[in-house]
């Protein structure tokens, strides 16, 4: 089999001491590399491929465009595809969120969006409203704000002495609470742990709560209470802050409605989006606020002090409505949610396999933990780097899952997500839980050999 790796060549790769096949075609759910492999494409690249692959449709929308203008200054000038994109995601997002900024990545429109709560108040006079709570387990990105934000400290570590501060308090995350998320008078389950660390902190201090609705990689698809989001609803509006909704993995109809926060009856305050919204096919994410947001710095200073080079791009935003209009004309969040049930009813029997602790999630999006005990939930070392493991013998079963490490206690914890696009069929799933299967004998194997062998040390 032909891989890739370094030092080979002149590609700085990601990870330095991994082979990647070449992938040379895409089509519907599935990849096929150089050598004619088929992969199983099981979380949509990353989280992105919500349409499929090989969809000419939108590489023939955004050639046109690049032919008539493909970019403009965003300082200087707008342009036609962003306007009528903003538009569109103002019309899809919950509430009065409506006013939309354009950037490339997830990172940077968290980034912007929490520089955007904090420039809010500052534009008020309240200067002294300068933190944000975050959840843990939880993750927002890889600029530095946004790391700052994010509870992921294999990558924190290094950079730690360059991260603002941020507080955090425990996510909502049921399989791993010790009330097994049931206990009404869980602080963390029903929300209210957000309201006692806001008066701890105090709310005159405090600019803004961020959370992804549904957990993505960092929690496995971990789905909070009906009521938790209403409460954090409250306590947000009862002591000023703005609440910030990551749907950079959850948006664009990933949990089976456009966003995965109107399922919880609430509409937070920002919102960021990203992933989905271009099917993988150009990058492109987006800030969507409420319009008293953005009127407060009109009144002001009169500019958002956030520049990037191609917000606003003509081409980018294209490849946005061309999915956008795909995914409208196929009815494809429809389909995400009559599937979800698909997903989940076929991932259930896989808590009988060895070391799958828990299976969860919503819609199109499912988090498959491993632990080394089912009964005590006790992970395995962080040492024997099961998910890895897992997520390299499920490329070799021809089968792409997400792996994450660290959310049991900081360090250790092994999970995988899948998310496969919208379009998957029944059969699809079939196939993605025997491959599933296949990889997972492979990696309990691996993982009892290099027990073995540590053992006899």
């Amino acid at each position: 089999m032909s891989t890739y790796h370094y030092p080979q060549g002149h590609l700085f790769y990601r990870k330095l001491h991994r082979n990647y096949p070449k992938i040379v075609r895409g089509e519907g759910c599935y990849l096929w590399d150089e050598d004619g492999k088929s992969y199983l494409d099981g979380v949509g690249g990353a989280y992105v491929a919500n349409i499929g692959h090989g969809v000419a449709a939108i590489g023939e929308a955004m050639a046109r465009q690049a032919k008539q203008v493909a970019y403009v200054n965003g300082m200087a000038f707008t342009n036609e595809p962003a306007e009528r994109m903003a538009a569109e995601l103002a019309a899809r997002s919950p509430g009065d969120l409506d006013k939309v900024y354009f950037l490339c990545s997830g990172s940077e429109a968290v980034e912007a969006a929490l520089k955007l709560a904090r420039q809010y108040w500052v534009e008020q006079g309240k200067n002294s409203k300068s933190k944000i709570i975050a959840l843990s387990p939880g993750y927002h990105g890889n600029t530095l704000l946004a790391l700052s934000a994010s509870a992921r400290e294999s990558y924190r570590v290094i950079y730690a002495d360059w991260l603002v501060d941020v507080v955090r308090i425990a996510a909502p995350y049921r399989y791993r609470c010790s009330c097994g998320g049931d206990a009404p008078d869980c602080s963390t389950c029903n929300g209210n742990l957000l309201e006692e660390t806001i008066l701890k902190e105090g709310a005159d201090t405090v600019a803004a709560f961020i959370a992804e609705p549904v957990g993505g990689s960092s929690t496995g698809a971990n789905v909070p209470r009906p009521e938790y989001f209403k409460r954090i609803r409250e306590i947000c509006d009862r002591h000023k802050v703005l609440f910030v909704a990551d749907e950079v993995l959850t948006g664009a109809g990933r949990t089976g409605t456009w966003s995965a926060i109107e399922q919880f009856g609430v509409v937070p305050d920002i919102m960021t989006l990203g992933k989905g919204i271009t099917g993988g096919y150009a990058p492109l994410s987006a800030v969507v606020a409420r319009t008293g947001i953005v009127d407060r710095i009109a009144a002001g200073s009169g500019a958002f002090l956030h520049a990037q080079t191609f917000s606003h791009h003509a081409v980018l935003c294209t490849a946005g409505l061309a999915t956008l209009a795909y995914l409208k004309e196929h009815d494809l969040i429809a389909r995400c949610a009559r599937m979800g049930p698909q997903l989940h009813q076929r991932l259930a029997g896989l808590t009988k396999l060895p070391h799958v602790g828990d299976v969860r999630g919503r819609g199109l999006l499912a988090g498959i933990e491993f632990v080394q005990d089912k009964a005590t939930k006790a992970p395995f070392p962080r040492s024997l780097k099961f998910a890895e493991t897992f997520a390299d013998c499920a490329v070799e079963a021809g089968l792409v899952v997400w792996s994450n490490v660290g959310h049991a206690d900081g360090v250790n914890g092994d999970l995988v997500t899948v998310a496969p696009p919208f379009i998957v069929t029944e059969a699809d799933l079939d196939e993605l839980v025997n491959r599933f299967g296949v990889a997972l004998e492979k990696a309990v194997a691996a993982t009892e050999k290099g027990m073995k062998k540590a053992g006899a040390r």
